[in-house]
């Protein structure tokens, strides 16, 4: 089965101040009210939920999801240890770690939104380049996020390989 998604439009950084789901734990669902979470990151790599609800069976508390990643992938919040979290699919009892905290998350997103676009069809070459750029630059802002296979790590890489040529969102 192929799903294909529309064209975004350009990435802007924006903080939306969502709701929560009665089983969400009051003080994630305060945080996620009044921090806020990103609205998107580029393309379908992150975007907002539209409410935040809770998952339990993962981890020692379960997770708080605030975000879609890709077709299936969700972004939450660990409740045990408050890190925001990748989980690739919805029915998966596996995550992996994104940043120490949501405001780490909102610092990634904010630099990696300005440095866009990050290069043209025609400059290849710099993919690499930009890549390492962006991995660096969010090592600073978080120490925690580039993990080896983590969701900052494979953006890096998406951006290594291409994909983001052209302004492709």
């Amino acid at each position: 089965m192929s799903h294909s998604l529309p064209q975004l439009p350009e990435p802007e950084y924006t903080v939306i101040h969502m709701g929560a789901a009665p089983e969400v734990p009051a003080r994630i669902a305060a945080d996620i009210q009044e921090i806020g979470v990103p609205a998107g990151l580029i393309g379908y790599e992150y975007r907002a939920l539209n409410e935040a609800a809770f998952m339990g069976g993962i981890g020692e508390g379960g997770l708080v999801l605030f975000g879609a990643s890709g077709f299936f992938g969700r972004i939450g919040i660990d409740v045990a240890t408050r890190h925001v979290v990748h989980t690739p699919h919805i029915a998966s009892a596996s995550f992996s770690h994104v940043n120490r905290d949501l405001a780490s998350f909102h610092r990634c997103v904010t630099a990696t939104i300005a440095r866009f676009p990050f290069y043209e069809a025609d400059e290849e070459e710099s993919c690499q380049e930009v890549a390492d750029e962006l991995r660096e630059l969010i090592s600073v802002l978080d120490g925690s996020a580039v993990v080896r296979a983590g969701f900052w790590e494979t953006f890096c890489d998406d951006v290594a390989m291409g994909d983001y040529a052209g302004g492709n969102v």
